[in-house]
């Protein structure tokens, strides 16, 4: 197969795909999670909603192939330019904090992340640290 050529856009929600998927199951939180993140944050500006169901469908055929993570982390990293990579980390922690349970794998592959992006680790607490707080919900 041939890999694609993604767009700063399409590179972010594989990244997302990557993190939401990383514990062998996308939840209905993470799904909702990606879908307001395209629809609403200011780095989607310009992208069509509408691509959103492809690309995630191509995400996750690419990540059942053998290599598949290392495939799409590397496209991923190649079409990010280095001045997002901040929030780049910042969509993947929302991913895995989206559902209310990080798990060992995300936990791994946001260490991944985190260093392949080159994001010092008291940047990336304090973006982990905001995600949590804007993912909590107010007591009943």
């Amino acid at each position: 197969m041939n890999a694609p050529v993604l767009t700063p856009h399409s590179a972010l929600v594989y990244l997302m795909v990557a993190v939401a998927s990383a514990d062998a199951r996308m939840t209905d939180e993470e799904i909702g999670a990606m879908s307001h993140g395209v629809a609403d944050l200011p780095a989607f500006k310009g992208y069509d909603r509408a691509w959103l169901v492809s690309a995630v469908r191509a995400c996750n055929t690419m990540l059942r192939e053998k290599d598949g993570l290392e495939t799409v982390l590397g496209l991923v990293y190649a079409a990010l330019p280095g001045s997002v990579s901040d929030t780049a980390y910042a969509l993947a922690s929302n991913m895995a904090v989206s559902d209310g349970n990080v798990g060992q794998r995300e936990s791994r592959l946001l260490e991944m992340i985190r260093h392949d992006l080159g994001i010092e680790r008291l940047t990336a607490a304090a973006i982990d640290r905001a995600v949590v707080a804007l993912n909590r919900s107010l007591p009943a």
